[in-house]
């Protein structure tokens, strides 16, 4: 499995810019943060807007709330873009400006979770780490045990037999981690997989038995967009980053109100809007200034920097 992967990985990778050999850990992890439940298509602008902008944690630790929504752009989620943001002010105030290389001072960063820190490890240090998102899931679900689909939730036994497979090296093995994820984006897809252009095809246990149907469809569920609080969020978090300061609510288009109301005052706890009233005495929303608290010094201490 591994020469087979690792062959097809070398001729079949995208050439994308948090891979190439001048990344920063600064730079893994700004992408790791944005793939999050985002496709690659719609991250790599971003990704390089963000990073020619703030190419370092100390850089993104002066700017403000605002300015870090609206190059955020249209990414959804936007709670990460303010987890960026504090992990930036962090990495400056904790780490000299460094990405820390310890797992568990990754996981100390704000939004940085079990996945974030073995990806920064892995993609960003060359470590052994066990890398498990969707793409490795569904590949190891299929090629070793099987199944159609893993299972709704990640399980101990997942976890144990992805490590099983782990090269022991650990550029290798950071090697194996973006080759299975690779697979699984362009040819092991979730739909219409294309089995007879997949590396691993030889010994694949779904394949052998049949391309079983998924076992656990009943329990999966499909989010809606249309008309949910989180379209109405981003209509919102639209208007304000298209505006040059406050806008009023009433202005905002979206056909229920109680809906709009109640899924503004969400985005205030969030600290992702501001409320305020205007001049003419208007209920408005404006993105927060979100000032660090105190001054934060651009400083580029010696050495890589991110």
């Amino acid at each position: 499995m591994h020469e087979a992967l690792l062959r097809w990985f070398d001729t079949n990778a995208r050439d994308l810019p948090w891979r190439t050999a001048d990344r920063t850990p600064w730079g893994v992890l700004v992408s790791e943060v944005m793939l999050q439940q985002t496709p690659v298509a719609r991250v790599e602008p971003v990704w390089r807007t963000w990073m020619d902008r703030w190419p370092t944690p100390p850089h993104l630790a002066a700017a403000t709330t605002a300015e870090v929504l609206r190059t955020w752009d249209r990414l959804g989620y936007p709670r990460r873009a303010l987890r960026l943001l504090d992990s930036a002010r962090a990495i400056t105030d904790l780490h000299a400006g460094h990405v820390p290389d310890d797992e568990t001072a990754l996981r100390a960063l704000p939004g940085v979770g079990t996945y974030t820190a073995a990806a920064v490890q892995a993609f960003a240090f060359g470590r052994r780490s066990l890398v498990l998102d969707t793409n490795v899931r569904r590949v190891l679900a299929r090629a070793v045990a099987g199944r159609a689909l893993p299972p709704p939730s990640q399980t101990v036994a997942e976890e144990r037999a992805a490590a099983a497979l782990l090269p022991d090296d650990g550029p290798v093995a950071a090697r194996w981690s973006l080759a299975l994820m690779e697979l699984g984006a362009l040819v092991c897809t979730a739909r219409d997989p294309r089995c007879d252009g997949c590396p691993l095809r030889a010994g694949c246990a779904w394949l052998e038995a049949g391309r079983p149907p998924d076992e656990h469809a009943a329990r999966r569920r499909t989010q809606a967009w249309t008309g949910t609080d989180r379209q109405a969020r981003g209509r919102v978090l639209a208007a304000l980053r298209a505006a040059d300061g406050a806008v009023p609510v009433a202005e905002v288009v979206w056909a229920d109100r109680d809906q709009l109301i109640r899924c503004v005052d969400t985005l205030v706890v969030d600290g992702l809007v501001e409320h305020l009233q205007l001049p003419d005495g208007r209920p408005g929303v404006r993105l927060p200034n979100g000032l660090p608290d105190g001054p934060v010094t651009v400083h580029l201490p010696d050495g890589p920097v991110g």
